[in-house]
């Protein structure tokens, strides 16, 4: 049983999408979970549709609808307060640094982050990597569990299956209800799922064909 589980990822809606179904689990079981969240995704490119945001309102959008999904996962969020599509560009090791702060005053056992060049979005590698330097620098005997999240194409033929893999189908009544509350991003995401397939079949089927399981390579360090 892990003690506390630390989700950090650079967006909001990437812990609904990404780890909704593990975060559950772990709720579920009684264990405390935080998730330091990278920034508000305001430079993110849906605004709703109908639209209902322009690029000055769709950060105060996005973090209420972060509060109400961490609400649904009944995590802690902590906001680190990055800008949107800059994670790149900030200095690697005073990421590292906030995050270990962060970190040791947290003391978990757990840390769920993205997998440094297999995340896709510039964003999801730095974050995903100043998170895996951070924990490096904690001492060893301190040093909580890392579950690197992989979402390239490629991510298996490149790392080999995934070490962790959850099934999450009993859970995703939660995980697509944390999704939904990420309304300016995830009907957009829905409506590309029903463009790319015509998609006759159920809505729920189709969201569970795709997020119904989450997996995670641990990280060697």
């Amino acid at each position: 049983m892990e003690k506390h589980v630390v989700v950090i990822y650079p967006h909001p809606d990437d812990e609904s999408f990404g780890a909704a179904g593990t975060i559950a689990k772990f709720r579920e079981q009684g264990v405390p979970v935080t998730y330091l969240c990278g920034t508000l995704g305001e430079m993110g490119r849906n605004m709703g549709n109908p639209t209902f945001a322009n690029r000055e309102t769709l950060p105060e959008i996005r973090k209420k609808e972060l509060i109400e999904a961490c609400k649904v996962l009944d995590m802690e969020l902590i906001m680190l307060g990055y800008r949107d599509k800059t994670l790149e560009y900030e200095d690697r090791n005073e990421v590292a640094g906030h995050l270990k702060g962060i970190i040791e005053k947290i003391e978990p056992s757990l840390i769920i982050t993205h997998y440094p060049e297999h995340a896709v979005h510039p964003d999801h590698n730095a974050l995903g990597a100043a998170a895996i330097e951070a924990v490096q620098l904690i001492d060893t005997e301190k040093r909580p569990t890392v579950w690197a999240q992989a979402i390239t194409n490629t991510h298996v033929e490149d790392l080999g299956k995934p070490d962790v893999i959850n099934d999450v189908r009993d859970n995703f009544d939660t995980k697509m209800d944390a999704i939904l509350c990420h309304q300016s991003q995830a009907n957009g995401v829905i409506r590309s799922w029903n463009q790319s397939e015509g998609m006759d079949n159920d809505l729920k089927e189709e969201a569970m064909k795709r997020l119904g399981f989450e997996s995670f390579y641990i990280w060697k360090y």
